[in-house]
């Protein structure tokens, strides 16, 4: 329902966006400026621009689109768990599961399963999820149930002390192991990709190959710093892309000399073929090396085992 307020003398011969920040306080300016561009906002019944003037006694009238809210109530979510103990939770995340509920997914996610399997958990910080792993990465994910463990694990992670071990299914060649060592920061054009940049925060991934299949590779991926899609910016950057990457491979690579069968089966792949496999970390009670490691998942196999039968 619309919602009309009369200007008062206070906040006459303001801009429009500024004016109605004041009168409509449950919302933030940039989101009655984008409501006003979007004609969502009218003065006395007709269009403005935000930088327009109003006057005492105008009538603005405003339309809001209602955000649904953020939820993390309890909710019955599939995922695997392979090993409990008192202080932590090992998962085996399946793609398509977004870590927590925010802006664009607002409830059914990882967070809302473990409240509703740990209840003990909606009293941690993101519900003891203390790394993370991309909504179409599949994996292996650690999980704390204490404070004591979350603070511990954090500082192990920020001391470079967890090992963390992934497989890739990319387009292209490579021989060998090499190192990508290359800062990666916000996008400047497009705020919801990560890219290689200068002023970025330190990122260092460790390549291997692990088989080649054609022209297209399994690679053995090791990354000592966590930053956000740093294996999908740093593999598209030596123009080894991640097989079924949308953001960072949007036109999907095809190497050259593919058949129109394996053309098919890149193009067709719904999700990055990304898999967390592996994670170590030093057990703080006894100071031992304790690992833990998940199986790569059916629809990655079934695209290895695809393009080798077409190859």
């Amino acid at each position: 329902m619309p919602t009309i307020k009369n200007v008062s003398i206070e906040f006459a011969n303001q801009r429009l966006d500024k004016a109605a920040t004041e009168l409509f306080k449950d919302y933030s300016r940039t989101q009655i400026k984008k409501w006003i561009e979007e004609g969502r906002i009218l003065v006395n019944g007709d269009l403005c621009k935000p930088r327009e003037t109003v006057h005492e006694n105008d009538e603005i009238e405003i339309n809001p689109i209602q955000e649904k809210k953020v939820s993390w109530d309890p909710q019955d979510i599939g995922f695997d768990i392979n090993h409990e103990t008192s202080d932590f939770i090992i998962i085996n995340k399946p793609s398509g599961l977004v870590m927590h509920p925010g802006s664009g997914c607002y409830d059914g996610t990882l967070a809302n399963g473990l409240i509703n399997r740990f209840p003990e958990l909606e009293n941690l910080p993101r519900c003891g999820i203390v790394h993370r792993l991309d909504k179409d990465t599949s994996g292996i994910l650690l999980v704390a149930k204490n404070d004591a463990f979350r603070n511990y694990f954090i500082n192990e992670m920020q001391e470079r002390r967890v090992v963390k071990k992934y497989i890739a299914v990319v387009s292209g060649e490579t021989l060998g192991s090499f190192e990508i060592n290359d800062a990666i920061g916000r996008d400047k054009s497009n705020r919801t990709k990560m890219s290689i940049r200068q002023d970025g925060k330190e990122a260092l991934t460790y390549v291997k190959l692990k088989e080649k299949i054609g022209n297209y590779s399994i690679l053995d991926i090791r990354i000592e710093t966590g930053r956000t899609h740093q294996i999908r910016v740093h593999l598209a950057s030596k123009k080894l892309p991640i097989i079924g990457d949308k953001t960072y491979d949007p036109r999907r690579t095809i190497m050259k000399d593919s058949s129109q069968k394996i053309i098919d089966i890149v193009r067709s792949f719904p999700r990055q073929a990304l898999h967390a496999r592996y994670l170590g970390f030093k057990c703080p009670e006894t100071d031992e090396e304790i690992s833990f490691e998940t199986p790569i998942p059916k629809d990655v196999k079934k695209l290895i085992d695809m393009l080798k039968k077409h190859i």
